[in-house]
């Protein structure tokens, strides 16, 4: 692996490229976030749509996708199909809030940014020297164009101000809050017609359910909620040449209670997978065993269908490895068209027990409700006692 100095550069280790970062917050409330915009020759985006992160995982025509990795950022790039007028694509980290709580980079341990061939081990690796930063933005590298041949720089250089800034500094059109309106608005003469509506801008928020029983509940924005996805990923370890190893086989499930009354479980054990068309209208994506797919686990909730949904309650389950819950580094997150993410970080942990109960998702009067719950338990039984659903339970098996 070749270890890149500030400004140094190197040819990519291919046309598939996963660009990760990694770092290690020194404070509980330390929150950071990875971005990537796809930048002309003018250094400057062609659109909105050119800045991927949490809230617009995908751009460059399908080039580029953010997944999250580990709660820290990952992103995945297929060269070949940048559109042509890209010339570079900067990979930058932001702490979240970094104003109104007075942080910066310096409160980011052991930071980097690595470049894998899809698939394989990083090929190239920086360490941006954040010890004394006083910026709460910093681009880490970039991967850039130069005579048909890309190539990754280590760039390390700070910005002043958080990631609405940095996103403005690269020409996107970032949506600023609503002002409140006044209490008694005076009457006012009439108008002309309105003029077409701009196309939106881009939303940077993203909810994070921190402490036990914290809730958020969104109101639907149209017919229905649409697709509602929950992601799992984590820190899985490594595995021995001949498997075996510290790798960690963490399973994605779900208990589910319809309006109808009908119960049940989604899950790898017992292939009870689900179903997205049909009841339960949850579906699970399938079972990562091996720890190398890079977008962990992911369900599908059928927002079309919410109404005959009443709860659902996200749960975790080590079912290969030695339970290490601070190891796993546990990360997940619910996304749905038109809403902020709502992010849920498994901290602590109990390495005696092999379940974590997540976060548990209610229809609340059509509203969808997201609680945190982040409690380890013995098994599936346990949780379920818990939360009062009900279900009869026997010994299961993936195979």
């Amino acid at each position: 692996m070749t270890d890149l100095q500030q400004g140094g550069n190197a040819p990519v280790p291919g046309e598939t490229l996963t660009i990760a970062f990694d770092w290690t917050a020194t404070g509980r409330d330390v929150e950071a976030d990875a971005s990537a915009y796809l930048l002309t020759a003018a250094g400057k985006v062609r659109g909105d749509a050119d800045m991927v992160f949490y809230n617009q995982p995908e751009g460059g025509s399908g080039g580029i996708r953010f997944v999250s990795g580990s709660g820290k950022g990952m992103f995945e790039v297929d060269l070949p199909r940048l559109p042509g007028d890209v010339e570079r694509i900067v990979f930058c980290v932001t702490i979240h809030e970094a104003q109104a709580k007075r942080q910066t980079l310096a409160l980011l341990d052991g930071a980097r940014i690595t470049v894998a061939p899809r698939g394989g081990s990083p090929d190239l690796h920086f360490r941006p020297s954040l010890g004394g930063a006083t910026e709460a933005a910093m681009t880490f590298g970039e991967l850039y164009r130069r005579n048909g041949q890309w190539k990754f720089r280590a760039v390390g250089q700070g910005f002043n101000g958080g990631l609405a800034p940095l996103a403005q500094s690269f020409g996107i059109d970032v949506a600023a809050d609503a002002p409140t309106a006044p209490l008694a608005p005076a009457p006012a003469p009439a108008a002309p017609p309105p003029p077409p509506t701009p196309p939106p801008r881009v939303s940077l928020s993203k909810v994070t359910l921190e402490k036990p029983g914290q809730t958020v509940s969104l109101e639907k924005r149209g017919n229905s909620f649409g697709e509602i996805t929950v992601n799992l990923n984590w820190s899985r370890g490594r595995k021995g040449i001949f498997g075996g190893g510290t790798a960690i086989d963490l399973d994605l499930g779900c208990l589910f209670e319809l309006a109808d009354g009908r119960k049940g479980v989604v899950q790898a054990l017992g292939r009870a997978f689900g179903a997205f068309a049909q009841a339960p209208f949850i579906a699970l994506s399938g079972d990562d065993r091996t720890g190398d797919v890079s977008q962990g686990e992911t369900m599908r909730i059928n927002g079309a269908q919410w109404s005959a949904i009443r709860r659902i309650a996200i749960f975790a389950n080590i079912y290969d490895g030695v339970p290490n819950w601070q190891q796993t580094d546990g990360v997940v997150l619910v996304t749905m068209p038109d809403q902020p993410p709502i992010e849920v970080r498994m901290t602590e942990g109990r390495n005696d027990r092999r379940l974590c109960g997540i976060v548990l998702i209610e229809n609340d009067a059509g509203r969808l409700k997201v609680t945190r719950i982040v409690d380890y338990v013995r098994d599936q039984q346990v949780l379920d006692e818990q939360l009062g659903w009900g279900l009869r339970w026997v010994a299961g098996r993936k195979d």
